[in-house]
């Protein structure tokens, strides 16, 4: 969302009291300014408090000289400079690298190609639902939570009638890529529909539009896509915020058991652990990994060095070789970090933020942002209503300890 400035009010000869007016204009003037002070107090009084620009808050998009259409078209993009290093290739579907920093893609294959996101799609439902749910909060689990999940899901063990902590379900989610505690957070996010559209929501918000949720937990289901592009701008923005930051960088946790007792819980991600014979890699922060038959393995990465930070996703490597997804996204960022001061930017993670939705000639040109693309900018009608009842009731006020009470008919 683009940062919006405030209006000072343009002060004329209209605003400035006239003292060769009547007593009765003068009167009305002064109760106007009165109530006008008085609304605008209702206004702070009632409106939300605006968003704050700390570590984890999103500023908002920049712009680069790279056109937005340039990712649409098919194949590999990279603008090297002399001496740039050469891309890498990857068996990979589609992959993008991309600087955390500025948003300034650095190389791309199809990188709006749709294609089945697998868990990577849970960065989404961590952005959607996490700023509504404090992780200290206690939920017992019902039954019901636990219902329709997919046969072969990722589970990290949530059981039924057991309490947990908000935290323990999103370890769950990072760590152990659990459907089951996505299902459980979903309920109290409003449900498994209302959190897929919310999750749409934010897609569209952040300028993800090759995005369709039928599944939050990332669960194979017909129509559920994503793209390199999108996975790259959701694990951008959830860098951003501190706890989700926190959750993708874990390697490790402890899970409440249901007998009572607790068990560690390891993160899947081996880019991070190191696991299973993949080495880890140097200054890798998270984000997250994903698989399942249809989706292939997934994998969105972020590192840092030396003050810069850089996102790779990969989506769908070569098949015959489960660790493909990670040794792709390691070549990727190695290249990305000796590459990025020596090529020119291919594109932009902030491209399409305010972009009017519609195809890749709709999405070409970034248009200026309007209060229809941010749900959260709209007038609510509760604070218009509550600053002028606030502003009425001190009109009548005034009008009553100037005048008097006012004779009934």
């Amino acid at each position: 969302m683009l940062a919006r400035g405030s209006r000072p009010g343009q002060r004329g000869d209209r605003d400035t009291p006239s003292y060769v007016c009547d007593m009765t204009i003068g009167f009305a003037s002064r109760a106007a300014v009165s109530g006008c002070v008085l609304c605008a107090a209702g206004l702070l009084a009632l409106a939300p408090a605006a968003a704050t620009t700390g570590p984890g808050a999103d500023p908002g998009p920049r712009t680069t000289d790279a056109p937005a259409s340039l990712l649409y078209r098919p194949g590999t993009h990279v603008r090297p400079r002399a001496g740039a290093p050469e891309v890498p290739d990857l068996s990979a579907r589609s992959w993008l690298i991309a600087d955390a920093d500025t948003g300034t893609v650095l190389a791309a294959h199809d990188a709006h190609r749709r294609l089945p996101p697998a868990s990577t799609l849970k960065t989404l439902f961590a952005l959607t639902v996490m700023p509504a749910l404090p992780s200290g909060i206690r939920h017992r689990v019902d039954p019901e939570e636990l219902e329709g999940i997919g046969p072969g899901s990722s589970l990290v063990g949530v059981a039924e009638n057991r309490t947990y902590r908000v935290s323990d379900l999103w370890n769950g989610v990072f760590l152990n890529s659990g459907n089951d505690a996505v299902h459980v957070l979903a309920a109290l996010n409003g449900g498994w529909r209302v959190t897929a559209e919310r999750m749409e929501e934010k897609a569209r918000a952040l300028g993800a539009r090759d995005t369709r949720v039928k599944s939050p937990d990332g669960y194979d289901a017909p129509g559920q896509v994503s793209s390199a592009f999108d996975l790259t701008v959701f694990g951008r923005a959830g860098l951003r915020s501190p706890e989700f930051a926190e959750y993708c960088a874990r390697a490790e946790a402890i899970f409440p058991a249901r007998d009572g007792g607790t068990y560690p819980i390891v993160n899947t991600n081996r880019l991070l652990t190191g696991a299973d014979g993949v080495a880890p890699y140097r200054g890798l922060i998270g984000v997250k990994n994903g698989y399942t038959s249809h989706a292939g393995n997934t994998l969105v990465a972020a590192a840092r060095r030396d003050g810069r930070t850089l996102v790779a996703t990969v989506m769908n490597p070569r098949p015959d070789d489960g660790h493909a997804v990670y040794e792709e996204a390691r070549a990727l960022l190695d290249w990305g970090f000796e590459a990025a001061d020596r090529v020119d930017p291919v594109g932009s993670l902030d491209a399409l933020r305010s972009a009017p939705p519609g195809g890749p000639e709709a999405n070409a040109v970034a248009a200026p942002a309007s209060r229809e693309d941010d749900p959260d900018d709209r007038p609510v009608w509760w604070t218009i209503t509550g600053a002028g009842l606030l502003g009425g009731a001190g009109v009548a006020v005034y009008l009553r300890l100037r005048w008097g009470p006012v004779p009934k008919d």
